[in-house]
């Protein structure tokens, strides 16, 4: 009996002794594991994996108003979230259409909730892939506003004004690329 005793000690002091070094190991995240946790999924570095929306505009020549557009809106992160998102991503040359002091005014920090309203209005959650569009075909977008695409001749045109250009499949969705700004009705 006092030989059961014994081992049962010397195996409860075995168990204790692991539970206090387990205790005093450092898991104190690194300071790279802190600020990836702090900025969001946008920080998440992966490049082995699919782009996605923010990743695949980043990496655009033809975009980068649409990236300052999207940070100064704060919307880098949602966008970068597993969605899946349909994105009518409009060209510089779309921003070039607009009146440069509407856009300038567009960028202040005052006005980033009329811009996050613009942005929103280009975003619909989930996919619709070219071949899935319809003619007179509704879309309620981000902002809770309807986009109406149009289709003739196998091309696609939003809200009659912004034709598809080209469509990038992404991790998170689709982004179609549009020549024109999509405004949201008032």
């Amino acid at each position: 009996m006092l030989l059961i005793m014994k081992n049962k000690l010397y195996f409860f002091s075995f168990f204790l002794l692991l539970a206090v070094f387990s205790a005093c190991t450092d898991n104190t995240p690194t300071a790279d594991a802190t600020a990836a946790s702090a900025a969001g999924q946008s920080a998440v570095q992966d490049d082995v994996s699919q782009k996605n929306i923010v990743q695949i505009a980043v990496g655009s020549k033809d975009h980068t108003t649409l990236v300052a557009a999207v940070k100064a809106a704060g919307l880098v992160d949602a966008l970068s979230n597993a969605g899946p998102f349909t994105v009518f991503a409009p060209t510089d040359a779309a921003f070039a259409k607009l009146p440069k002091e509407t856009l300038d005014d567009l960028m202040k920090p005052e006005n980033k909730n009329a811009l996050s309203d613009i942005l929103e209005y280009h975003t619909f959650v989930g996919v619709v892939k070219p071949e899935q569009m319809r003619d007179g075909q509704k879309l309620n977008q981000v902002n809770l506003k309807n986009i109406t695409l149009s289709v003739q001749d196998g091309k696609v045109t939003v809200n009659g004004s912004a034709q598809i250009v080209a469509s990038v499949p992404a991790s998170n969705g689709i982004v179609h690329v549009v020549d024109a700004v999509l405004l949201p009705p008032k």
